[in-house]
């Protein structure tokens, strides 16, 4: 078996398990109710004209691992108007909102007799960001809508941060495998002798390039579809294939790291990473923050066995052997 020679060229942008998870796994937060909640603006409180269907958009706000509570707040409506509300949500702020499940506020109409009634809607989805969408019809009418989120902040928020990267970090050195989107640079010492070369970590998102060097150093990237082909293969190991009737490059190899393969795996989003892994994440991120580093003095350690079982309970990749 090779030594596997990877670095990350791009860190994730997010961890599997927020703040808010690790306070609630804790029982730990601190502060007063206000000091806690944000009221966010989705859509401003003015006169908003005739729309066509759900055009007007409000502002995404990140509601990932928080308790969220959406309101519209009608103040007129206009001869025969009407306002439809719902709440979308998406993993991205900029990706593509859908229409949250059960979540269209009763409409707002002189005939519902509902013009000045604010109404509230907690969203209990896993979406990283929501936004509240709505659409008037006949006339225009005073509304806004807003967002309150409970975000419990303590002193020690910093360090809770680093024990959940840290813990993530023990959990994919555990399971062998990346759990949430990152940029890895893998470097194969020579090219294999059949078709295809495994491409480490498993969930395999995309191959953003493939490149190599000769003696002299020279860097040549292949093209994909003509010179590879890219296999994900879902939670299991990716491949860079080669296409029908091609070869892998003939020339000498530089002789150092002659290969760069830089690819993008790990679950997509935070909402996506296994409920089992998570809560491998958690147990962990709590010993972390339980146990600081402080010498035990005439007491018996023991290994933590909650983690332990809850990791067995996860998918590893056990094939290590990636050159």
């Amino acid at each position: 078996m090779g030594i596997l020679k990877t670095s990350i060229y791009v860190q994730p942008a997010t961890e599997p398990v927020s703040l808010s998870e690790l306070k609630t796994q804790l029982n730990q937060n601190s502060g007063t109710l206000v000091d806690n909640t944000t009221l966010y603006t989705s859509i401003s409180a003015i006169s908003h004209p005739i729309t066509v269907g759900y055009t007007l958009l409000g502002t995404a706000i990140d509601v990932l691992g928080h308790s969220a509570v959406c309101y519209v707040s009608p103040t007129s409506v206009g001869a025969g108007g009407t306002v439809d509300v719902r709440i979308t949500e998406c993993d991205t702020i900029a990706g593509a909102y859908t229409p949250w499940a059960g979540s269209a506020f009763v409409q707002i109409s002189a005939a519902a007799g509902n013009t000045t009634t604010r109404q509230e809607q907690a969203y209990t989805g896993t979406k990283a960001y929501i936004r509240l969408e709505s659409k008037t019809l006949v006339a225009a009418c005073v509304f806004g809508c807003e967002i309150m989120v409970y975000e419990p902040v303590t002193t020690e928020d910093s360090m809770m941060l680093e024990d959940i990267t840290t813990a993530r970090l023990e959990v994919e050195n555990d399971l062998g495998r990346k759990l949430i989107s990152q940029t890895i640079d893998y470097y194969p010492s020579d090219w294999p002798k059949d078709d295809r070369i495994k491409i480490p970590y498993g969930n395999l998102i995309s191959v953003t390039s493939v490149s190599w060097k000769n003696t002299a150093g020279t860097e040549t990237t292949l093209t994909p579809t003509t010179d590879y082909l890219v296999e994900t293969n879902g939670e299991q190991c990716g491949f860079v294939v080669l296409p029908w009737s091609t070869s892998w490059p003939s020339g000498s190899l530089y002789p150092s790291n002659p290969i760069k393969i830089r690819f993008v795996c790990g679950w997509a989003s935070a909402s996506a990473v296994p409920s089992n892994i998570k809560r491998a994440i958690k147990n962990r991120a709590v010993n972390l923050y339980m146990n600081r580093g402080d010498d035990i003095v005439g007491q018996t350690v023991h290994e933590d066995v909650t983690y332990r079982r809850v990791l067995n309970s996860c998918n590893r990749l056990h094939d290590n052997d990636f050159l």
